[in-house]
């Protein structure tokens, strides 16, 4: 019987890579080299659907499986696949066998090392150390808002193996420039590397300045440069730029976690937890005198947020899942591998029963993923530096840096103190090097499909040189800025970081659900669940980003942009600016209906591929 898999190169092999790069053998291609896919649907065994478990073994690493592209038959215009937009059409392939949860973990753990220096060290714990669990119900609820983002985010690259910037390119040639100012607005400022070196700085002694140059510079900073050179050699150590990364990030997320749990334990903050259940009665509502960019900051870091949900999708095809087995990674130009191709117009499966039962199990699997890893990892470890800012900084109205080091550190003993100052840099640090990873990543990408290809640039030497000049920006920045709130400058960064970060969720929110609800086939969809999910995101992230919006401009002066909780008593720009806000809401809510409604029955067995939360 057929094993159901295209054909790899013209030699036949397969190319899986680890951080250090395997060799290409045939005892590690498990798929022997075929001119095209099966065109026939196969019969529906276990072993069709499913990986081996040499074959799942490739996904611990990053897996590439090559075409040939060209001779592949394209697809059609009709209902079996996906539509093609302001592009070319799609190159028919099988979907691959689906491998096991515990072969495919990686893109959630960087997402989840990206959160744990954001939200969940800074935001969070100043919030309930302010306000108690009262405000606890905003970061689950976030949490699970972005879990729902996030996996509708992978369902493009899954089905197709193209980037979710090229799905936005099919939808208009601007959205992914839009994209990638906004990313460069929220996540242009070094303030995890900045937050890094202050606890680094202040549980070393090495407060003060230094003289370089003739001129006085705070230790930090000199600190925060050099993480920033750390970050960038850490890329030159694999071929695969993105297998560097996630080993580094996994092996510093353990320490981070380790450490978060050792300090709830040495602290006795546990206790804490006895008044959770009380705040109950809390949920849905917002204490009096919060900060709205602060919590619109917390709850784009209830997660992530903002320009790093979007790396998900070139993650999901960098390590080779689903029809992203297809596509080639972004190799480092100065280890002088051979480049792998990733097609502008990637890949479609035709709906045979096969396929539409790995697409089932596929979706399963990067579910289950995101679950386990990203969501369940961070109920584990905010709650417990929650526990710990409310037990020794209540009522605390300090940013989130000088909170640990001012109120918490001096309330501890030595081991305490030092495992405070472990989560903090290691956290920071993580979180700084994500967003490195997934800046350059996705401005890479984003100017490659939007220009860089058809003016003949090289992608992997366009992500080297974003790389570099990213890292020197940071450098620069750190150095040279000078905040007007003195002793504030990490955390000064951050919250404006954050706060455009959960603005720039409300558009992309929308621009997903519609997407994927009116361009995709039925049998990729999102099931109804999924989507009326989507519509509450959509509505979520809009009306705080309203909030947010109008208290800007009210503080700038314009008091007639000033927007209020309840609408009523909004100025009258404000008003304007909720009528936006309901327009956007319709709009969203309307399309995305009307395209699951036109999609139902036009791919037969199409249930095939439905599965629990589809």
């Amino acid at each position: 019987m057929s094993d159901g898999r295209p054909g790899s190169d013209a030699d036949g092999s397969a190319r899986s890579d680890a951080l250090d790069d395997s060799d290409d053998s045939d005892e590690s291609n498990p798929h022997p080299s075929a001119s095209a896919p099966s065109t026939e649907p196969s019969v529906a065994g276990g072993d069709d659907v499913y990986a081996s478990e040499v074959e799942g073994k490739q996904y611990r690493g990053t897996w590439y499986l090559p075409l040939r592209y060209e001779e592949l038959e394209e697809s059609d215009d009709s209902d079996d696949y996906p539509e093609s937009g302001e592009g070319g059409s799609f190159r028919l392939a099988d979907l691959p066998r689906v491998p096991r949860v515990g072969h495919v973990v990686g893109p959630s753990a960087i997402m989840l090392g990206a959160s744990l220096g954001s939200g969940e060290t800074l935001f969070w714990p100043v919030l309930t150390a302010q306000y108690g669990w009262a405000v606890f119900w905003a970061f689950v609820v976030g949490v699970f808002t972005q879990f729902l983002i996030n996996t509708e985010l992978q369902r493009w690259t899954l089905a197709t193996g193209e980037s979710i910037f090229r799905a936005f390119a099919r939808v208009g040639s601007y959205w992914p420039w839009a994209f990638l100012v906004g990313g460069l607005i929220s996540l242009g400022w070094p303030g995890w590397a900045a937050g890094a070196a202050q606890v680094a700085t202040t549980a070393l002694g090495l407060d003060g300045t230094v003289a370089l140059f003739g001129a006085s510079l705070a230790t930090w900073k000199l600190v925060a440069a050099a993480l920033m050179g750390v970050i960038w050699l850490s890329y030159q150590v694999s071929s695969v730029m993105y297998n560097a990364v996630e080993v580094f990030q996994i092996g510093l997320l353990f320490v981070a976690i380790g450490a978060a749990l050792l300090l709830v334990a040495v602290t006795g903050s546990w206790v804490e937890f006895a008044d959770l259940p009380a705040a109950a009665g809390s949920v849905g509502t917002l204490p009096e005198g919060l900060d709205i960019a602060v919590f619109l900051g917390g709850l784009a870091f209830a997660g992530a947020g903002g320009y790093l949900n979007l790396s998900q999708s070139l993650w999901m095809r960098e390590k080779g899942y689903g029809m992203g087995n297809y596509q080639g990674r972004v190799k480092n130009p100065l280890r002088g591998d051979d480049p792998e191709p990733i097609e502008r117009d990637g890949f479609a499966f035709r709906p045979t029963l096969t396929n539409l039962r790995r697409w089932r199990g596929w979706w399963r699997v990067v579910q289950l993923e995101h679950l386990l890893t990203f969501a369940f990892g961070l109920l584990l470890v905010a709650p417990a530096l929650m526990s710990v800012a409310m037990r020794y900084a209540s009522g605390s109205t300090a940013n989130a840096i000088q909170m640990w080091l001012g109120d918490v550190v001096p309330l501890l003993g030595p081991v305490g103190s030092f495992l405070v100052f472990s989560v903090l840099f290691v956290a920071l640090f993580t979180t700084e090097y994500a967003i490195v990873e997934s800046f350059v990543r996705n401005s890479a990408d984003a100017l490659y499909e939007s220009y860089g290809r058809e003016a003949g640039w090289d992608l992997p030497k366009l992500f080297w040189r974003l790389l570099t000049a990213f890292c020197v920006w940071g450098v620069v920045i750190i150095l040279l800025f000078s905040s007007p709130f003195e002793g504030q400058e990490p955390f000064f960064f951050l919250v404006v970081g954050a706060a455009m970060s959960g603005v720039m969720m409300w558009p992309y929110t929308a621009l997903v659900l519609v997407m994927n609800t009116t361009r995709l086939p039925e049998h990729v969809q999102p099931g109804w669940a999924r989507v009326v999910g989507m519509w509450w995101a959509t509505g979520f992230y809009g009306y705080f980003s309203v909030l947010l919006i109008g208290t800007w401009l009210n503080g700038l002066g314009v008091a007639t942009f000033r927007t209020v909780p309840t609408v009523i008593g909004s100025g009258t720009g404000g008003y304007l600016l909720w009528a936006g806000y309901f327009a956007v809401q319709a709009y969203a809510v309307a399309k995305s209906a009307a395209g699951k409604r036109e999609a139902a029955g036009t791919v037969a067995d199409a249930d095939e591929a439905v599965g629990r939360f589809s």
